[in-house]
């Protein structure tokens, strides 16, 4: 899949404020099954210093820093990406398939962030445990069995509605309510993957879905590192294995890290803000792309 994605944010102020730093992640990520072709990022009023840096993920993020004072913000990325589907996990997997709950320690120290439990201590939040216990029951206690069954568990338990503010919910938040957005069900995943010693991230991107709906919004769900596959997407509230029509703009063992702008503002006492925001996209079909 070929597209070109325009993400626009529009913030507006009562009165000129001055914009303190801000962060973003709105590039596209530009290796593996995915190819950043083109992109321009756009900045209203016009930053002091604009510059790119590389995350401790591995992706691209821009930071910015402003002089003076404005009334109105916008930032604009503009991306031209093309995505590939990934070869099949059975293919990559083939007679080297992981028994769970994988051994620690048996993994590439660079992963052990994406292991973590969520609890201060480090501990794994006991609801996904008991998830995570559950995806393997009944199975052969391969990887992908367990992640096939946790998906569907997940469908299963709680029902996806979209929420758009506030950060992702806990497993056990989660769980007890039994809804939740695609950052509460990605992280309900994330969690219980870390249980059974499968490295596993957030993602936050753009799911380019197959009717165009009347607006795209950002999307979440989790990549799982597989021993000779290497990171994979899953979508809990999607069809499980990601494919061609996802594009990922950022990844982190913390979902906050991964928000598509963070930053803060001072102004006068009483100054209001209102924010909009828009995605749109282009897909371009195969006969299209020369």
């Amino acid at each position: 899949m070929r597209a070109r994605v325009t993400h626009t944010f529009t913030y507006r102020y009562s009165a000129p404020v001055l914009l303190g730093p801000h962060r973003f992640c709105l590039k596209p990520r530009g290796h593996g099954f995915q190819r950043l072709l083109e992109f321009q990022l756009v900045v209203t009023p016009e930053p002091g210093r604009l510059y790119p840096l590389l995350a401790a993920s591995g992706d691209e993020i821009w930071r910015a820093r402003f002089n003076g004072s404005s009334d109105t913000f916008i930032v604009r990325a503009n991306s031209l990406v093309e995505t590939e589907t990934a070869p099949l996990l059975q293919i990559c997997l083939e007679g080297n398939e992981l028994r769970l709950p994988y051994p620690v320690g048996h993994l590439n120290g660079d992963l052990s962030s994406s292991l973590e439990g969520w609890l201060p201590n480090g501990q794994h939040d006991p609801a996904a445990v008991d998830l995570a216990q559950e995806a393997l029951m009944g199975g052969d206690q391969s990887a992908l069995t367990f992640l096939q069954q946790l998906v569907e568990i997940i469908q299963d338990r709680v029902k996806y509605i979209q929420r758009h503010l506030g950060p992702a919910w806990p497993a056990g938040r989660t769980l007890k309510e039994r809804v939740g957005s695609c950052r509460d069900l990605a992280m309900l995943m994330v969690e219980a993957c870390r249980c059974v010693g499968l490295p596993a991230r957030f993602v936050s991107g753009y799911h380019l879905i197959d009717p165009k709906p009347e607006c795209y919004d950002l999307h979440a769900w989790a990549e799982v590192y597989l021993p000779g596959a290497g990171w994979r997407g899953f979508d809990p509230s999607g069809m499980g294995i990601v494919d061609d029509r996802y594009i990922t703009l950022a990844t982190s063992s913390k979902p906050e890290l991964t928000a598509a702008i963070t930053g803060s503002f001072s102004g006068p006492n009483g100054v209001e803000s209102a924010f909009e925001w828009n995605i749109e996209a282009d897909i371009q079909e195969p006969a299209q792309i020369r």
